[in-house]
């Protein structure tokens, strides 16, 4: 899962066929060297979680334990094998959420002691619900085989029964089910089983995990959908790490109070927490947060870590922002399979129980921040310059740095052995870029295809049925600059520097008013603030106001500059100092010319200004 240490392993770089059963390129190409996965040693393990696995006789067996899980089971297979437990109990119901671009079903069990199987009937039962999801990077699917053997133990066993006395669940078991099917063994090299999985990306090659904010795949689409209908009080997306080897078997982690939801984040800290770490360390895993992972140096730990706060288009970004209470669950790549299944479903146990317990308590922290409106909205966080390190303690895996004679380098390499260490920690915390919460934004007509993502998202708006003459701030977005060549994810994002100008604008009948007093108030500042990195001017919705239209032949310009300059003395000592200073203008006749044509009132006045207007 995680954006970091991809210098540490390296992955194998086969053509995206090879990831693919069956293959048009033979994997009999390969030598036995370059298909053989080289791991770190591994640190013996005997938790108590094991007693969580049925004998083999059990008929109740899930397909991993079956293995001694050493697989995970196919699409199909778990599909049939939950049409079979759903049968044979009340408690559940399948839904499809709705279908993958290859025509898949996207299925979520609801699991109800009271045998009700509608947003509505859970919403008048009171009790909590907890919606965990796994499988958006389904080569990271502990979370679907944990979830099976819970599923299982609440209903037919009844071994958990008391967890649907006390709570709602809901379960995808897969929710990048075409990613799913890609499967092979050679899908995650740095990762101990199962022997084949799932591919991270969809079947357009993106990822679901970076596209809770623009929705630009039907698999979002539909999840966010089942959001808004079930409005869950807890909201878990299951994954494993990439990265370093440690001792911690599991962590998990959310935004904490320096972001959108400070109240969901205060009672993640002080109630979920403790009571998850303490029933995880109890069944004999080891705990920690998220962060562990975030190394500073890839190759020096001593130097310490960064924290970081969510960005939007990740799953606990998104639920900061909507102030859902989100955590991101992530198991280490480096243990064996079943360690992280057996810890996976020790913290789905634990989750539904703290929330059943802490209901109350969750749900006034949710509604203060739904209710906070506060007049200024953080875009982006970065590390204090100004704030010391803080020290913290670090269970790490002995490693040392060794040249490489194959990346000319240094390599790392870590020998299997547990060390606790007191390292650097920077809090990635502070506030580097916010805005203004204006009361409404608006948006002419010609743009109204967000209106759609708009609808998905659940964010309140009304349409105009008369034009309307509103006052508002608009921005002039200068200075944009395309992101790496290559695109990313499916988009090539911009930078741009935005320039508040107040304006008279007219907007006809069909413009759109969004209000920002509203539960989702913040997600639309977050989408329409063109600083904010996951704003849809970032992400290229918007690029058609960078293109130049019109334009003067310099044969008309020529003659117009020199009357210009010879009638403005401002004029031509402005036009002095830029040849001066800017050594690209004075090399370059047509921004020479582009420069006099914006002095004149034949310029495109709408050039570079977003359509978006602010209420203030």
């Amino acid at each position: 899962m995680k954006r970091f240490f991809c210098l540490i392993l390296v992955w194998i770089a086969a053509s995206p066929l090879l990831g693919a059963e069956p293959s048009a390129t033979p994997v009999s190409q390969f030598s036995e060297a370059a298909s053989q996965a080289i791991l770190p040693p591994l640190v013996p393990w005997n938790g108590k979680s094991r007693t969580l696995a049925v004998s083999k006789n059990d008929p109740w067996i899930t397909p991993s334990e079956k293995s001694d899980f050493r697989l995970s089971p196919s699409y199909d297979e778990t599909v049939a094998w939950l049409r079979k437990l759903v049968a044979a109990v009340p408690e559940l119901k399948m839904i499809s959420l709705g279908k993958s671009p290859e025509g898949r079903d996207i299925w979520m069990v609801v699991a109800s002691r009271e045998k009700q199987f509608t947003p509505e009937q859970f919403r008048k039962n009171g009790k909590p619900t907890i919606f965990a999801q796994a499988g958006i990077h389904p080569g990271e699917i502990d979370g679907k085989d944990a979830g099976l053997m819970l599923l299982r133990d609440m209903t037919v066993r009844g071994t958990k029964k008391e967890l649907l006395d006390r709570a709602n669940f809901l379960f995808v078991p897969i929710f990048n089910v075409d990613g799913h099917e890609r499967s092979s063994k050679f899908g995650r090299v740095n990762q101990r089983g199962p022997e084949k999985m799932g591919w991270r990306t969809n079947s357009k090659n993106l990822n679901l995990n970076r596209d809770y904010a623009k929705i630009d795949t039907p698999e979002m689409e539909e999840m966010v959908r089942a959001l808004n209908q079930w409005q869950p009080d807890l909201y878990l997306d299951l994954h494993v790490t990439d990265g370093a080897d440690y001792q911690y078997d599991i962590t998990f982690g959310f935004n904490g109070a320096g972001g959108h939801s400070p109240a969901i984040a205060n009672w993640l800290e002080k109630t979920f927490t403790p009571a998850v770490t303490n029933d995880l360390a109890a069944m004999g895993h080891i705990p920690g947060s998220t962060d562990v992972a975030n190394w500073i140096d890839p190759l020096d730990l001593s130097k310490g870590i960064r924290t970081w706060l969510s960005d939007p288009r990740f799953s606990n970004g998104y639920g900061d922002v909507r102030h859902l209470p989100t955590v991101l669950v992530e198991m280490h790549s480096l243990k064996p399979y079943n360690q992280r299944v057996l810890g996976t479903y020790v913290l789905l146990e634990s989750a539904i129980r703290t929330t059943a317990t802490g209901i109350s308590s969750l749900r006034q922290a949710v509604e203060a921040d739904r209710k906070a409106n506060a007049p200024t909205v953080p875009l982006s966080w970065d590390v204090d310059p100004n704030a010391p390190a803080e020290t913290i303690e670090y269970k790490a895996i002995e490693s040392r740095t060794v040249p490489s004679a194959i990346s000319g380098g240094l390599r790392i390499e870590f020998n299997g052995k547990p060390v606790t260490m007191n390292i650097p920690c920077q809090r990635g915390n502070h506030v580097s870029a916010s805005a203004a919460r204006p009361k409404a934004y608006w948006i002419p007509p010609a743009w109204n295809e967000l209106a759609a993502r708009l609808q998905i998202h659940g964010i309140q708006f009304e349409r105009t049925t008369e034009p309307r003459d509103v006052k508002v701030s608009m921005y002039r977005l200068e200075e944009m600059k395309l992101q790496p060549e290559q695109p990313f994810e499916g988009r090539f994002q911009i930078t741009v520097k935005p320039i508040a100008e107040e304006r008279t604008e007219h907007y006809p009948a069909g413009s759109l008013r969004i209000p920002t007093n509203q539960p989702l108030g913040d997600l639309a500042v977050i989408l329409f603030e063109p600083a904010s990195p996951d704003s849809f001017v970032q992400w290229g919705f918007f690029n058609e106001v960078f293109q130049h239209t019109e334009y003067i032949e310099g044969y008309i310009l020529e003659p117009m500059a020199e009357r210009m300059l010879a009638g403005d003395p401002k004029l031509a000592e402005e036009f002095r100092q830029k040849l001066a200073t800017d050594e690209t203008f004075r090399a370059s006749s047509t921004e020479r010319l582009r420069w006099f044509y914006s002095k004149t009132p034949f310029i495109d006045e709408r050039w570079k200004l977003y359509p978006v207007g602010r209420e203030e």
